[in-house]
């Protein structure tokens, strides 16, 4: 479950590893959907940055709530009390949820403590759960953000988007080359 993920976040790095996931969903013809708490919508809106994303882009849903993460994609409230919100288990909920309503191929989830404040000794700021349904294989993964050397909300954020897009590129990379 725990990856370790120590890069600096590089805008044009994240821009064109995202314009690879969007060419690797048109030649697959795969949509993509997103449910984003602590991301806040990045992952949307850096697919919808590329030209052509409306022919892979299905739903984007920003979740912050958990009266939404329940009402929107079926994460149980049960779930969330046992467990919390920031936890591998709604992460799954979560991306369980938007495959259910959406259908597409490849779905991924973001749930997480993005900062500056919020953070806990047990789960520091830079807790951040991806919840990934790729094709039907549906796993979790916890980079380890809080070890980057910036931990500032946005820098946060913006790893969890690369680490969320470079997942999603290396498994269709490999879905292709299996062909």
């Amino acid at each position: 479950m725990s990856s370790s993920y120590n890069n600096e976040c590089v805008s044009g790095n994240l821009d064109k590893t995202v314009t690879n996931v969007v060419e690797l969903l048109k030649q697959n013809g795969w949509t993509i959907s997103t449910a984003e708490s602590c991301t806040g919508g990045l992952l949307s809106e850096l697919i919808t940055s590329v030209s052509g994303a409306s022919e892979v882009f299905e739903l984007g849903i920003c979740s912050y709530s958990e009266r939404i993460k329940n009402e929107l994609l079926g994460v149980s409230l049960a779930d969330i009390a046992e467990h919390g919100v920031v936890s591998e288990q709604v992460a799954l909920a979560m991306v369980k949820g938007l495959k259910k309503r959406s259908g597409a191929e490849v779905c991924v989830s973001v749930t997480g403590i993005a900062g500056p404040s919020g953070g806990t000794p047990e789960q520091p700021v830079g807790t951040v759960y991806i919840g990934f349904d790729i094709n039907g294989k549906q796993f979790v993964r916890l980079p380890k953000l809080w070890e980057l050397p910036d931990t500032s909300r946005e820098n946060i954020r913006r790893a969890a988007a690369t680490y969320a897009f470079e997942t999603i590129e290396r498994i269709l990379t490999e879905e292709i080359s299996v062909r």
